[in-house]
């Protein structure tokens, strides 16, 4: 890669055979190549965006996946894409979950930006006045998607002062959640809206959203119908139901201060709510009438916060404080959502009070983490496994919801089909807990299904089926991330077997690995 120029340029590795069984084996090379193709197809400048067709903004969590991808076949970019995120960061702290192209139309997604109206609705908070943003935002990968991407090349990064000049606000959207977003007052962040989390449409919402009356179908349109089958989509209802919530924080000014009050159980204006337009209308329940305690978004945090420790290390500064936070986050994690009768994470409603008994993704993505208990862990790999998301039996990706479940649908978004990013991070959770077998599997099925679904968003859990957009952003990141992995483990294992043989000896080491 020349790293003046913003063309990826990738060569091809050496062909490496993945098999499932009764699949083909897919060439390696030919992945690697054509997902280096996707991400440039999606790049607009100073930035990936998930999908030309459906998605053509730039997404909060999907730009710190695609980095975490580029880093192999372009570091400079990767590092470009969060800079390019992270200079729209509000002065709170908050990273938003959206960055507008000005050059799209508005009518191309909805939300758009005269519906968010940050440079006006949020200029309390912050909001950047030269671009506009969401108001909301995203699960926080980006300080372990930094510490990643300056592995890769910690000589371009370090004459760059690429994590010089992240950590900073690195650390500032952090603090702006430990601190505005602990609805709940027990340490962990909250969620006040369904695309907060990420995984839209999950049935772990639909109990909280009953809360919520949907702005009128008329004060909205929805463009993703336009490039999406209706069927697969979230419902109008419940579409209704997230105007109605955004429309609600925008109206208060993008302010979180006053949801403390609802998550405590009582009632009255706590979040505003504006008399203006139909779909910013009260919805009948009390402002900030949702308010979530989530496991992925949390899990992420502590990841990223163990990242910025890292980060913090590289700079010169001590990261024991970071450590230990990551530590007591994940005391606080176990204490308020693990349920030993589910053998997973559960979500945890703050206006009803008490955890939400349905079985999803999120509820898995712990595993990801270090510092988890042992009878944690060995559940929470049996429940993957098991018969409601049945691994390596039943499904070939991680379904996003239980497979047991009344509102299983293997291909409406969120509520059954597999999506690559999630299946990415169990993939790293399983490694992280020595389940190498398994998660050798699961990267194998990762590489094989991104590449015969042309990169697809997500697919049918079981039978690999794409759905939704294809050509997307993080799904030839990630494959990308777990290529290149497969072909470290390889060369190492080859390694080692010869120095096991006395043949030789070698040194395994990798400074650009992300193992650490």
């Amino acid at each position: 890669m020349d790293r003046s120029s913003t063309q990826l340029t990738v060569r091809p590795a050496e062909p490496v055979a993945y098999e499932i069984a009764g699949d083909s084996p897919v060439s390696g090379g030919s992945l690697r190549v054509r997902a280096a193709q996707v991400l440039d197809a999606n790049w607009t400048g100073g930035s990936t965006v998930p999908s030309r067709s459906l998605y053509p903004h730039q997404w909060s969590w999907d730009s710190a996946f695609i980095a975490i991808g580029l880093r192999h076949v372009s570091p400079l970019r990767a590092q470009t894409e969060l800079e390019t995120l992270l200079t729209a960061q509000w002065a709170d702290g908050r990273v938003p979950h959206i960055v507008f192209n000005p050059s799209v139309p508005l009518d191309a997604y909805f939300p758009s930006p005269d519906f968010w109206r940050s440079s006006t609705a949020g200029r309390a908070a912050g909001a950047p006045r030269t671009v506009q943003t969401s108001g909301i935002v995203q699960p926080p990968v980006h300080a372990l998607a930094a510490w990643l991407v300056h592995r890769a090349d910690p000589g371009l990064s370090r004459a760059r002062g690429f994590l010089a000049r992240m950590y900073p606000r690195l650390a500032a959207w952090h603090r702006y959640l430990l601190h505005r977003r602990d609805l709940g007052g027990a340490g962990l962040v909250s969620v006040v809206h369904p695309w907060e989390q990420g995984m839209d449409n999950s049935p772990c919402w639909d109990a909280p959203l009953a809360r919520i009356t949907p702005a009128p179908a008329r004060s909205f349109r929805r463009a993703d119908l336009a490039h999406g089958a209706p069927e697969d989509r979230p419902t109008d209802l419940d579409y209704g139901r997230y105007v109605r919530l955004a429309a609600d924080y925008r109206d208060a000014g993008y302010r979180d201060a006053g949801y403390r009050d609802v998550a405590a159980g009582r009632q009255g204006d706590a979040a505003g709510g504006g008399q203006g337009d139909a779909a910013g209308g009260r919805h009948g329940a009390g402002g900030g009438g949702f308010a979530v305690e989530d496991p992925a978004f949390n899990a992420l945090l502590i990841a990223s916060e163990h990242a910025l420790a890292h980060i913090a290390e590289e700079l010169g500064a001590p990261g024991a404080a970071r450590r230990t936070r990551a530590e007591r986050l994940t005391e606080a994690l176990v204490e308020r959502l693990w349920d030993p009768a589910s053998g997973m994470f559960l979500c945890r409603d703050l206006r009803a009070g008490g955890t939400i008994p349905e079985r999803s993704v999120s509820g898995l993505v712990p595993l990801l983490l270090p510092g988890l208990p042992r009878e944690a862990v060995a559940a929470l790999v049996r429940t993957l496994c098991g018969p409601h998301f049945g691994l390596g039996e039943r499904t070939r990706l991680v379904p996003s919801y239980d497979l047991l479940g009344e509102a299983f649908d293997p291909h409406r978004y969120w509520r059954g089909p597999a999506w690559f990013n999630t299946s990415w991070l169990l993939e790293r959770g399983l490694r992280v807990h020595g389940e190498r077998e398994r998660a050798d599997a699961l990267r194998a099925a990762v590489l094989h299904l991104a590449e015969v679904t042309d990169f697809a968003e997500y697919v049918d859990p079981y039978t690999g089926e794409a759905c939704g957009a294809t050509g997307f952003g993080w799904t030839a990141a990630l494959a990308l991330d777990l290529h290149h992995e497969l072909h470290k483990d390889l060369l190492k294992d080859a390694r080692e077997g010869v120095s096991e043989a006395g043949t030789g000896t070698f040194d395994t080491s990798d400074e650009g690995g992300d193992r650490a």
